[in-house]
Formats: structure tokens, sequence, C-alpha cells
């Protein structure tokens, strides 16, 4: 048994499929499984349930959940003890903001070399508690987080772009207002999974004097774009850079013309915390980032 296996064991239990902890990893799925397997031959117990669709935790693997995470914080306290004291900041985000954390630690390193600066992936709550807690310097968030010691930085804006089905009555325009959506149905997955994402539509559609028509939730194991080829007279939401990277074939992707579809990117750090020159030349670099281009998939 080493770090890795347990590293990749926990990257599944959470994300609950072996190709998003791959992509979370920045390894191959092959590799993520093959070190998964040996770790289960080692311990003589399956950890995970497998099937085309889903992969779930057996009992083994959600008791060992808690064992894995205490060896790697012993893991990372042996480096820290035996490191000398350099200036740290510890970024902590979900995958959909990698790309603009890593292009702004490369800006940050060129201009402070003696700076070492970390990117923790966490969820949601993970990443406000690892702020409050001083595990973490800045969370990367969409929307606000209100807790006493904590103060929220706005650092840039998403844009979401609508989807269709090609055969859409809207589809052939390429910017569409939200009236002209109402009579629709939009397909999103459930509210408790993505508030943000239906708060903001319904806040829209309130600005217009109108409601929003919910459809059938979108399960967590299907994707928004099959459900609008399947529905053609629904429509959809995605992040742009989730949009520029799904495939065409059968969709339509169209602008809201008054860019009532957006949602804060911030920074959320200790109330003072940003007064850090170092942090305060990251959180700088993080808002050029933003600017530079919008950020990841549908997730908070």
């Amino acid at each position: 048994m080493d770090f890795r296996q347990l590293r990749y064991f926990l990257a599944v239990s959470e994300e609950l499929s072996f190709s998003r902890a791959a992509k979370r990893c920045f390894i191959s799925q092959s590799a993520v499984s093959h070190q998964v397997t040996r770790l289960e031959q080692e311990l003589g117990a399956p950890l995970f349930e497998r099937s085309t669709r889903v992969v779930r935790l057996t009992p083994a693997g959600s008791r060992l959940i808690p064992i894995a995470q205490q060896v790697l914080s012993l893991e990372t306290k042996a480096y820290s003890v035996v490191r000398e004291p350099r200036n740290r900041i510890r970024i902590t985000a979900n995958m959909s903001f990698a790309a603009q954390s890593l292009d702004a630690i490369a800006r940050v390193r060129e201009s402070h070399p003696d700076v070492d600066i970390e990117f923790v992936i966490k969820s949601f709550t993970e990443r406000i508690d690892a702020v409050a807690s001083g595990d973490a310097d800045i969370a990367l968030i969409r929307g606000r987080a209100d807790r006493p010691g904590l103060e929220t930085v706005r650092l840039g804006v998403d844009d979401l772009v609508i989807v269709t089905s090609r055969r859409h009555p809207l589809s052939a325009f390429s910017t569409v207002e939200l009236g002209e959506l109402a009579p629709y149905q939009l397909l999103l997955p459930p509210r408790s999974s993505q508030v943000l994402l239906h708060t903001v539509v319904e806040d829209a559609f309130r600005e217009i004097g109108r409601r929003v028509s919910l459809g059938p939730s979108i399960a967590s194991d299907h994707a928004a774009t099959l459900e609008v080829i399947t529905n053609p007279r629904a429509w959809t939401v995605l992040y742009a850079s989730t949009a520029a990277e799904t495939p065409r074939t059968g969709l339509c992707f169209m602008r809201e013309a008054n860019s009532r579809l957006r949602i804060p990117v911030c920074g959320v750090v200790r109330t003072g915390g940003a007064d850090s020159p170092a942090l305060a030349s990251v959180m700088h670099a993080l808002r050029q980032s933003m600017d530079g281009g919008p950020t990841g998939p549908a997730e908070d």
C-alpha cells in the first residue's frame, strides 16, 4: 500500500467515477483503475461496486475513507515539518477553476519566486472550512459565502450559454431574450445539487416579470446536452468553457441578449487576509486569468 493508491482511492470515492477521478488527478483512467485494483488486492476486499453506469462504495470502502484521509494528512504534516519555512499561499477550488488557477500561479511565480503556491481540490463546503481553519488562504467559488470571519472578494464573472437542440424553434438564432425562452422547459440538475444555477436563472426571469418553466430534473449520471437533444423543445445552460469543449452535433448554442445570465466568481479569504502582499498578488493574477476566459463546468 502506498500514498498514491490512497490518494486515487479517495478521488474515486468522492467523484464516484474513475474517469472524473483521473481528470482530477491529471492521469489516465487506466492508471487510477490499476492502482485501486492493486489496493483492493492488498487489502483483500473490494472497495467499490463497479458497473457500466455507476460506481458505488462497498462497506469496506466506506470504512477505509477516514483512515485514508488520516494517513494522507500525516503525509502532508511530515513534509511540512521538515521543509524550511517559506511564504506559502494555498488556493482551494474545484477542477473547473484549474486552468485559471494554474495561469495565475505561473504569473505570480514570475514576480514572486520566493512564494510557494499550492492548488488543492476540495468540495464547496470543504473549501470554505479550509479557509476558516487556516488550512487554505483563498477559496474560489461561484456566488458568495456568508460566514463570520470570512470575506468574499469578487474576481470575475461567468456567463451562461443557452443550449438547445437544433430542432428547437429558436435554434436559428445566435442570441435570444429570456422572454422568448419562457414557453419552453428548462432542464437542470436538481435544485439541491445546483442551488446557485437555479437561483441565477429564476432571478433573471423575475427581473422581466416572467417565471421559468422547469422541466424534469436531470439525473446525476445524465448529460444536459443529451437531454435537450432527446427533448427538442427544451433548453439548458452551461458555463462558456464547458460549451466550448462540448461537441456541437445536433446542438445550438446561444447567448442571452441582455447578459442577465451571469454568475459572480469570487475568492473567499479570512477577514483582513487580502491585505497580505503575497495573497494580494495572487488575487490580482486570478482576476487577470478570469478576464482572460470563462470558468468550467456547472458546479459551484
